[in-house]
């Protein structure tokens, strides 16, 4: 009996922890595996460690080129739409971040990216910081990256 219920524990355990990878106590949500034979990127999405999940840089690349979007508006929402998907693979949603960092290719975007941004948080809204920069990856006007911690219950 003992058995069956600590093989029951350690199935449950392991389905829900299946988008993490974990080493000496950290835990990492691996980057998707890009189309073709491409070899793996190498770095993860996110790494929980002490109590704090940190979301590795991320761009809004249209699905479908692998490139950053067309339209300034999309990209920020794809961008957005990848964080929040890399919260989501740890347990966590977009409420939970406390802090921001947003790299952008062009300061006059700002109001632009804000109009967005808006529709993902609700009050209070993590800390942040707004950095130019001279060129991103892949042709992106925008990079993201945070970290989060889990809010208790009922917050």
């Amino acid at each position: 009996m003992f058995r069956n219920a600590l093989f029951i524990s350690l199935v449950g355990l392991s389905i829900s922890a299946s988008c993490l990878a974990t080493d000496a106590g950290h835990q990492y949500v691996p980057a998707p595996a890009p189309p073709g034979n491409a070899p793996a990127p190498p770095f993860s999405e996110g790494v929980t460690a002490g109590g704090a999940f940190y979301v590795a840089g991320h761009i809004g690349l249209d699905p479908a080129t692998q490139k950053a979007a067309a339209n300034v508006d999309t990209e920020a929402h794809l961008v957005l739409d990848a964080v929040k998907h890399t919260l989501s693979d740890a347990g966590l949603t977009m409420d939970d971040l406390v802090s921001v960092t947003v790299y952008c290719t062009d300061l006059g975007l700002y109001d632009s990216f804000n109009a967005v941004y808006r529709t993902y948080f609700h009050a209070p809204y993590p800390a942040r910081a707004f950095i130019g920069v001279n060129q991103l990856v892949r042709g992106a006007h925008f990079e993201v990256a945070g970290v989060a911690v889990k809010r208790a219950a009922g917050r």
